[in-house]
């Protein structure tokens, strides 16, 4: 058993392999450390680079696709270690990044996972969209991170600089106990790709659990690897796991109004595009949507699995700090807040916790 496994998920990533896999190798700095490549049956010529280029990487190899979550619960099934790092194959990691996060959860027992501070690799001084200094979430489910409010992205100055208690950590580069991960039930393969580590953090939370950002640990992120910003698919998997990460973990008193809401948002988001003609994106809204309420029954079983079978606690038993109370969709447009400093949300959150 290892200390460490940093596991990299891939699928037809060589070209990112080829550029960052090196400084991975190079930097992780946490004695007893291991790096796997868990492969989703690329095509690309992936395997045969690593296993040529890097003997001392060790490969797990899966007969098809099975997503994020799903590839993810399969490759950490065969891993035994304390922590587990997932680690995107687009981020390119510093010198000194691991020691901090391995560190902050030695001495914190209390925190189940945590992250680094995420900067885009191609804007160096900005933070990356898919997580930046942090993740969190708002009233209606909306995510949101210390240095990244909707679309709006801030340069990194030093102003999130501080530890601070997450709601969500960014699946580009996560650091998690394994015993915490199993605890909790894993990834959700439901999701296949995006918003599955914020449905994992959530029920990291509701066990009691803590989730810290930690900016001592520097990484850049391309971001898109996958799928790029602009894929009707892409859209199509946020609008729709979005709803299944609310049905899944809001108290049953705020379920209906909370997705009632959702649902008036989000047609109003799919006739913009229609408006802006991207026809293509309102109907992955539309799509996604249909899957959510066919999928509605498998959602509340998973409801259901998580507090008879995992002993996750009622999410109606358990206040979690880390949610935003507010709507953030009405404070960006209607109350100009474009910071995560301008909410005053990090000020609650360091009294309420010191």
């Amino acid at each position: 058993m290892s200390r460490v496994a940093i596991v990299i998920l891939n699928w037809n990533g060589q070209k990112f392999l080829q550029e960052f896999l090196p400084s991975v190798i190079e930097h992780s700095d946490v004695q007893d450390t291991e790096i796997f490549i868990a492969d989703n049956c690329s095509d690309d010529g992936s395997v045969e680079f690593v296993r040529q280029k890097y003997p001392g990487v060790k490969m797990i190899r899966f007969d098809r696709n099975y997503g994020f979550a799903g590839g993810y619960n399969k490759a950490l099934k065969r891993i035994e270690s304390e922590y587990f790092v997932l680690l995107n194959t687009d981020v390119q990691v510093t010198s000194g990044w691991l020691s901090p996060l391995i560190n902050e959860m030695d001495q914190d027992k209390n925190i189940a996972a945590c992250m680094p501070k995420i900067r885009a690799f191609r804007q160096q001084d900005s933070f990356e969209y898919a997580g930046a200094a942090g993740g969190f979430i708002d009233t209606f489910g909306y995510p949101f991170c210390r240095g990244r409010i909707l679309n709006q992205i801030e340069k990194d100055t030093g102003q999130y600089d501080e530890n601070m208690r997450i709601f969500w950590a960014s699946g580009a580069c996560l650091a998690i106990r394994s015993s915490a991960y199993s605890e909790a039930g894993g990834l959700d393969s439901t999701f296949f790709a995006h918003m599955e580590e914020i449905d994992l953090c959530w029920r990291l939370h509701r066990l009691g659990y803590s989730v810290n950002c930690i900016p001592g640990s520097i990484v850049y992120h391309v971001g898109g690897g996958s799928l790029p910003n602009n894929n009707p698919r892409k859209i199509y998997l946020n609008y729709r796991n979005n709803l299944y990460l609310l049905l899944k973990n809001l108290p049953v008193q705020q379920m209906i109004p909370v997705l009632a809401i959702r649902m008036i948002w989000d047609v109003l988001s799919a006739m913009i595009y229609l408006f802006n003609g991207s026809g293509n994106f309102t109907t992955a809204v539309f799509k996604a949507h249909l899957d959510f309420y066919r999928n509605i029954p498998v959602l509340l079983k998973k409801r259901r699995l998580h507090k008879s079978v995992s002993g996750i606690p009622p999410a109606e038993t358990v206040r979690i700090r880390e949610i935003y109370t507010g709507s953030i969709v009405f404070d960006f447009f209607f109350r100009r807040k474009r910071t995560f400093s301008e909410l005053k949300f990090g000020n609650c959150l360091r009294k309420r916790h010191k």
